[in-house]
């Protein structure tokens, strides 16, 4: 009895912990909307590559008491190379996902289209982890592609090239899941954690000095906001500290994740962090006064019925809240 108790409680205290990163990945999207925005429109004119970098290397200086807790000799590993292409697909993912901010696409936009991610998911662990896509994920899946399509296709802001930026976003953080699920079968999972800590910041600074080398030798070729001015420079003012509020929000929700996979399985956890869909468009609209298209409110419900789906089709059973 104490143990189905004391299962019931890891399962609620993680769902709490999963809806605050929720809200702290909610409240970074704003940010990230903000600060590359030219200062002619109310924003403070950073670029979307400068802001990345200074986001994780002020979440990563926040990060140190858990990589100096989990400790430097988990960085043992028998492949090196995965784990660097781990962590420089996730860094692309956010420069790409924040050239999107840069690039004019609204938050609820953004946000809703990285619904697509476990369609890539599926397709890439049967591609290559030889795994079997249930039905139910298939279907899942299917719903939350559906919705995205519709809040991207249908609404009044149209589909656009833009409109693939989220879409790409979710691809190559699809690309860096695959490679964890690799991962995970032969390394523990405080290494596959430093890894990412450690190596996700120089390969942030790798892909702004490519990025700035790349709009020095050829500016045409970049489009306009990925790398404006001194790749370094830092705003000013309310910016810096904006900037700061990125990165504690970013190493906070990064915290939370953590934690909360500690408590309870990833699959059951899955519909409390899709609440940052909808919580992305509220504070959009709160704050910036980008108001969702019509077809937002019912793509998200697809969105959020596809992760309920998998709720209620795998981690129903007690057996599936053990400690993860």
């Amino acid at each position: 009895m104490n143990q189905v108790s004391s299962v019931s409680h890891n399962a609620t205290a993680g769902a709490f912990l999963m809806i605050s990163a929720a809200i702290a990945f909610a409240g970074s999207n704003v940010l990230q909307s903000v600060l590359p925005t030219p200062v002619g429109y109310g924003g403070f004119g950073l670029s979307s590559t400068g802001m990345a970098f200074w986001q994780y290397v002020i979440a990563s200086i926040l990060a140190l008491p858990l990589i100096l807790r989990i400790g430097l000799d988990k960085l043992r590993t028998r492949h090196p190379f995965a784990h660097q292409m781990r962590a420089f697909v996730s860094a692309v993912g956010v420069h790409v996902f924040v050239y999107g901010f840069a690039s004019g696409v609204p938050i609820w936009q953004m946000v809703t289209l990285l619904a697509t991610g476990p369609l890539f998911i599926i397709i890439g662990s049967t591609l290559f982890l030889g795994e079997r896509a249930t039905a139910v994920r298939i279907v899942a899946a299917l719903m939350g592609f559906a919705g995205a399509i519709i809040v991207s296709g249908v609404g009044s802001e149209g589909f656009g090239w833009t409109t693939l930026v989220p879409i790409a976003t979710a691809a190559l953080w699809a690309a860096t899941d695959v490679l964890t699920k690799y991962l995970a079968r032969e390394e523990a999972p405080e290494t596959l954690t430093i890894s990412l800590l450690v190596l996700v910041t120089p390969n942030h600074l790798l892909i702004l000095l490519a990025v700035n080398a790349i709009s020095w030798l050829a500016p045409a070729v970049l489009p306009s906001g990925v790398a404006t001015g001194f790749p370094f420079a830092l705003p000013s003012g309310a910016g810096l500290w904006l900037l700061l509020l990125l990165g504690l929000l970013t190493a906070a929700a990064q915290y939370l994740l953590g934690i909360a996979y500690k408590l309870a399985d990833a699959t059951y956890l899955q519909p409390f962090a899709d609440l940052k869909v909808p919580l992305g468009g509220l504070l959009g609209w709160i704050a910036l006064g980008q108001v969702p298209s019509p077809w937002f409110w019912p793509g998200t419900l697809l969105v959020l019925g596809g992760s309920l789906l998998i709720y209620w089709a795998e981690a129903s059973r007690p057996s599936r809240l053990s400690m993860a």
